[in-house]
């Protein structure tokens, strides 16, 4: 009879166990609460909006809610600060593209070091930047813009999202390349410079094209020239830079990192689900109304991505002879 209440008594301990312990598996499983996207720039610019509609979309797929947060300033060396100090948990990861690569070399005093410091996780899609000017200039071309540039040296001002982003560096790389005398206004994000573009107070952008592609379409700004070696599926009209300046290049992507150290099963989980979105034909349809090209890419590859295009602009970055404090 005693072994019999024994029996019965460990048999309870043990379902009592097993369910504290598959629950709290359960609990533990990845994610099991929102994850926080921090963004660089300001809300409303295109890394924002690229942000929000991946976030949207894996928020539904995983079951937790993205929280997009946009911390501004510094050409997004703020927000990246902001992440690569975070617990490595897989909860709070960054929006990534090209001024996180750039920043490695532009600025000289920053307390971290991105491919050091940051666990890349996937690559979103691939863009370019337009050159967008407001029609009260009287330029149509990019051959024009050249030429009134330099009948009014130092008098136009290009403007950009923030020091170090691939906004500026496109900027940059064009004085560079035409010798045209500009005066750089960076900006907090892309989404705050519109206003003055579109009132002439600054004279030209190198955005983005999900930033610019609406005002374009609207007939707000003139759309000059596309910063990629080949034109634009968004703007098929719109001639390259390149054909008026050979040689002339600025690819955009975007993608995800966090800070060092994330568990493997969470970079797998995102990895995953961006894999999934780019997947989804009306995602692949979003994805090139935004002016993109989906680009999948394994945690690894992405990350020989980061390496390869820190490398290639701080070839850019020595080549305009700029830096920043």
């Amino acid at each position: 009879m005693r072994a019999a209440r024994l029996s019965a008594l460990l048999a309870v301990l043990i379902g009592m166990f097993a369910i504290t312990f598959g629950s709290g598996r359960a609990a533990d499983k990845y994610p099991s609460r929102p994850i926080h996207w921090v963004v660089g720039f300001a809300a409303g610019g295109p890394n924002d909006t690229t942000a929000r509609t991946f976030g949207d979309w894996m928020g539904n797929h995983l079951g937790q809610q993205f929280v997009i947060e946009d911390r501004t300033g510094q050409g997004g060396m703020i927000a990246a600060n902001y992440v690569l100090k975070a617990a490595p948990d897989g909860y709070v990861v960054m929006f990534v593209a090209p001024n996180n690569a750039i920043g490695t070399s532009l600025y000289k005093h920053l307390p971290f070091d991105f491919l050091r410091d940051s666990a890349p996780v996937a690559g979103l899609m691939r863009l370019g930047n337009v050159m967008v000017v407001p029609p009260s200039l009287p330029v149509k071309t990019v051959a024009e813009f050249i030429a009134y540039a330099k009948a009014h040296p130092g008098e136009l001002s290009f403007a950009s999202s923030g020091n170090g982003t691939s906004v500026h560096m496109s900027g940059e790389l064009f004085k560079a390349m035409t010798d045209v005398d500009m005066v750089h206004v960076p900006y907090r994000g892309s989404a705050a410079v519109y206003p003055d573009l579109l009132s002439g107070k600054v004279h030209v952008l190198f955005d983005n094209i999900p930033g610019a592609l609406g005002f374009v379409r609207e007939g707000k700004l003139r759309a000059l020239g596309v910063t990629t070696a080949e034109r634009s599926k968004a703007l098929p009209d719109v001639p390259t830079v390149a054909e008026t300046v050979p040689g002339y290049e600025a690819s955009v992507w975007y993608g995800i990192s966090g800070p060092k150290g994330m568990p493997a099963e969470a970079v797998e989980t995102l990895n995953k689900a961006v894999k999934a979105a780019l997947a989804d034909p009306k995602m692949q349809e979003r994805v090139a109304q935004l002016g993109g090209t989906p680009m999948p890419m394994s945690a690894e590859e992405f990350g020989r991505l980061l390496v390869d295009e820190t490398a290639k602009w701080a070839k850019v970055v020595k080549f305009a002879n700029i830096s920043v404090e």
